[in-house]
C-alpha cells in the first residue's frame, strides 16, 4: 500500500502503485478552485479577485497618462477613469508614465490603483517632457485602440466615447477639440481667458506654417488606432509640448484620416503649462519638424495594417476635409 503524505489530511489518497498515486496528485494540483474547499487562489494584486491579462491577451483599450509631480491631480482622475472603464466591460490597460517626478507621484499611482490588475506603472530616470512620456507609453501599449490623456482630468473620461465613435466612422485617429466644442451649446468648456488668447494666436501661427483645417492641436485627448499610433510614434521626436503639433504633421503627410471632435473640458488649477515659455519653444519645435520634413524623414510609407489586412472603414470622412 502507497501513501501520498504530501496532500492536505482531510483528503488522503491511497493507491496500490505508485503511478497512479502520482497521477492522481497531479490531477489534484491541476484540478479548477472549487468554492469551499481550502484551496487559495494566486492573485498578483494581494487579494484582488480581478483577471491580469496575459501578455498574449491584447487589451481593447489602452489609455497613457503622461504625469510629473501630479501626485495631488492624479490620483482623483485614475480613480474615474479606472471606474468608467470597469463600467464598460471591455478589457484595458491603464499605462502612467511618471516622467521623472520629484514627489510622491509613483506612490500616488500605487495607492490609486489597488485592487485593479489592469495599471502598469512606467517609470523615467529623469524628467524628458511630455512628448518623451507618451511616446514611452505608446509604444509599450497593446491595445487595438490607443488614447492618450492629460493627468489633471480636464477632460472627462468619459468623452472616451465620442472619440471612438468617430474611429467607427472611418476615422484613424480621432482628437478631441475645445475649439469647436466652444462654438457648440452642447458642450461646457471653462479655461481661463488669457490661456484662450494665447491659444487662438498660437493655433493661427501653426495653421500658416503647415498644420492645417484642425482648429485645436494641443487638446490632451486623442484615440489612435493601434498601427496608425506605432507607426506616428517610431518616427517622432519631439520631447516637448509640440509633439502634438508633429504627430498631427505627419498624419498629414501620410493622408491618414483624423477627426477633430468637439468635447467637454474644464481648466484644472495647477498647470505646468506656461504659456509664453512654452509657448515659444512650441514654435522652435515646429521649425524643428519641418526641418525634419525637409531631410525626408517623415516620407509617407504604406498604410500600416495590423497582420497585413486593413481594418473595415465605412466610407465617411471627417466634416473638416
Amino acid at each position: 500500500m502507497f501513501e501520498i503524505r504530501s496532500l492536505p489530511r482531510s483528503s488522503p489518497v491511497k493507491m496500490r502503485q505508485p503511478m497512479l498515486a502520482f497521477r492522481s496528485w497531479l490531477s489534484y494540483r491541476c484540478a479548477p478552485f472549487v468554492p469551499g474547499t481550502k484551496r487559495s487562489r494566486h492573485t498578483p494584486t494581494g487579494g484582488c479577485l480581478n483577471v491580469t491579462l496575459c501578455p498574449t491577451q491584447t487589451p481593447y483599450l489602452s489609455v497613457i497618462i503622461p504625469a510629473f509631480n501630479e501626485a495631488r491631480r492624479l490620483p482623483l482622475f485614475l480613480q474615474r477613469v479606472i471606474a468608467h472603464l470597469d463600467q464598460r466591460g471591455q478589457s484595458y490597460e491603464i499605462l502612467v508614465v511618471d516622467d521623472g517626478s520629484h514627489d510622491r507621484t509613483a506612490e500616488a499611482v500605487t495607492l490609486a490603483s489597488q485592487g485593479c490588475p489592469h495599471v502598469r506603472l512606467i517609470h523615467l530616470t529623469c524628467n524628458m517632457g511630455k512628448g518623451a512620456a507618451v511616446r514611452r507609453g505608446m509604444q509599450a501599449a497593446r491595445g487595438t485602440i490607443q488614447l492618450f490623456a492629460d493627468a489633471d482630468g480636464a477632460t472627462p473620461i468619459e468623452e472616451l466615447g465620442r472619440l471612438e465613435a468617430a474611429l467607427v466612422d472611418g476615422a484613424d485617429l480621432a482628437i478631441g477639440s475645445r475649439a469647436l466644442a466652444s462654438h457648440n451649446p452642447a458642450f461646457t468648456v471653462h479655461a481661463r481667458w488669457h490661456r484662450s488668447v494665447l491659444g487662438s494666436l498660437f493655433n493661427n501661427l501653426v495653421r500658416r506654417l503647415g498644420v492645417q483645417h484642425i482648429a485645436d492641436t494641443q487638446c490632451g485627448f486623442k484615440l489612435f488606432r493601434q498601427p496608425i499610433a506605432q507607426d506616428l510614434f517610431a518616427v517622432s521626436c519631439i520631447d516637448g509640448y509640440a509633439f502634438d503639433l508633429e504627430l498631427l504633421y505627419v498624419a498629414r503627410q501620410r493622408r491618414y484620416r483624423i477627426a477633430e471632435v468637439p468635447i467637454n473640458w474644464t481648466d484644472q488649477p495647477g498647470s505646468k503649462v506656461r504659456p509664453w515659455r512654452d509657448g515659444s519653444l512650441m514654435l522652435r519645435e515646429l521649425l524643428a519638424i519641418r526641418k525634419r520634413e525637409a531631410q525626408g524623414l517623415y516620407r509617407p510609407r504604406c498604410r500600416p495594417t495590423s497582420n497585413g489586412v486593413e481594418p473595415a472603414l465605412t466610407t465617411v470622412e471627417p466634416s473638416h476635409f
